[in-house]
């Protein structure tokens, strides 16, 4: 016996009226639990959505270019149901499990330089971005990046623009793979030299496509770091205390099947610099004049997954306690690994924290995530002697590493050196955290 139900469009965060860029089914289809249906491309994210159940598809509701929200007929699938229930009269939706996002880079609010090519000589026709074949979340990248839209090559259905075409142009003429006449791209530094190079008279090769994630990224981190003067403060905290508060709490958190992390403990350090140093807690406007204060506290966190690094976002976390961070930590960190991130879990960041002390090293120098103004890499804990006036002598203590990126344009060197020693502070008396 057979069952024919409807796959409606899940929740998809706060976006509404989402531009299909892909329809991956037609009807005859058998198609398997999870395969994809359609893709949709917002500002942020590409994302992928899913079937709920295995069968054989009978119609298909949307269309190519078209748009679609939440609660949108999709398709209509014929399932397999069990012999010894009987058929349904009428068919109802079937919501979709919420959608994996592909992150793509966040849009800033610097202003760009124009890119764009010298006005067509008058013996050619001149072609006008209106009449390209590109969605609107593709235009307004493109507008954000100041990218004309003529002169990109699409690589979509039927030529298309989409998003990843317009960060691989700008990449492109960021590295000298793409030339404008009159337009200086490189802020006076040199291009990077050719790479058509043949490596196989060197010895053996193997060539592998960067994996989606990082393609989208790319851009966006090279023009952050480009367009953005950053500069990094470096600084060292004792954590010992903490250490030992951390370990003591350790059996209690584990009852509530959680995990008391060093992260969680530097999440609300972050919140307490943040509301006494507000401008890091800001955006630069649009037209690079106006400070952009939030009156909320949103805190970034970047994942290591097998697909790349993605950027959840831990909301009101100055509302939170420990227990309560380590719950909505863990969550967001397994979605990341698993890929079930939605385009809603990586929005409104406000501060973002970058960790590698799980791995090593001693310190780096992030790169801002715009339109944050500031991000704090976290290195290894490392056991150094440090000097007690209380024996007179050096002790074993347990130093963190703390590297801060800020926006020089709005932050200047002070101020982050403030920002960085109240949060050290925080760390080293865990009593702080309280207060």
């Amino acid at each position: 016996m057979s069952n024919i139900i409807d796959i409606i469009v899940p929740d998809i965060g706060d976006y509404k009226n989402v531009v299909i860029i892909e329809v991956a089914v037609k009807p005859g289809d058998e198609i398997k639990q999870e395969a994809t249906l359609i893709t949709l491309e917002t500002d942020k994210a590409a994302m992928d959505i899913p079937s709920t159940h295995a069968g054989i598809v009978k119609s298909v509701y949307v269309n190519l270019n078209g748009k679609v929200s939440q609660g949108d007929k999709i398709i209509s699938l014929e399932i397999a149901e069990p012999a010894d229930k009987p058929k349904s009269q009428a068919s109802e939706p079937v919501a979709t499990p919420a959608p994996a996002a592909v992150v793509a880079p966040a849009p800033t609010t610097t202003t760009s330089p124009v890119i764009s090519s010298p006005p067509a000589a008058p013996d050619k026709p001149i072609i006008s971005s209106a009449d390209i074949y590109a969605g609107p979340a593709t235009r307004r990248v493109a507008r954000e990046l100041g990218v004309d839209l003529t002169k990109v090559t699409g690589t979509g259905r039927k030529n298309r623009i989409v998003s990843s075409d317009v960060f691989q142009f700008v990449k492109n003429i960021m590295t000298g793979q793409t030339s404008i006449p009159g337009v200086n791209t490189g802020g006076g530094l040199s291009v990077a030299p050719d790479l058509d190079i043949d490596f196989t008279k060197f010895g053996a090769i193997e060539s592998k496509p960067l994996l989606r994630i990082k393609k989208l990224t790319a851009a966006n981190l090279h023009r952050n770091w480009v367009k953005i003067p950053h500069v990094t403060q470096f600084e060292e905290t004792d954590v010992t205390e903490l250490e030992i508060f951390r370990q003591e709490n350790q059996a209690e958190a584990q009852k509530r099947n959680l995990k008391l992390t060093p992260l969680v403990f530097i999440i609300k350090a972050v919140v307490s610099a943040l509301k006494a140093y507000p401008q890091f807690n800001a955006s630069l406007s649009k037209n690079g004049e106006d400070l952009i204060l939030k009156k909320y506290i949103n805190v970034g966190v970047a994942v290591d997954t097998p697909n790349g690094l993605v950027v959840p976002v831990v909301k009101q976390a100055d509302t939170k306690s420990l227990f309560d961070l380590a719950e909505e930590l863990g969550a967001l960190s397994q979605k990341a690994r698993e890929g079930k991130l939605t385009g809603q879990d990586m929005q409104g960041g406000c501060f973002t924290i970058s960790s590698l002390g799980g791995i090593g090293g001693t310190m780096f120098t992030p790169i801002i995530n715009a339109p944050e103004l500031a991000i704090l890499g976290i290195s290894k804990t490392q056991i150094k002697p440090v000097w007690d006036e209380n024996t007179n002598g050096f002790v074993p203590r347990k130093m963190l590493p703390l590297s801060l990126s800020y926006d020089h344009r709005v932050i200047d060197g002070a101020e982050a050196a403030r920002f960085i020693v109240h949060l050290a502070k925080q760390l080293q008396d865990i009593r702080k955290l309280l207060l």
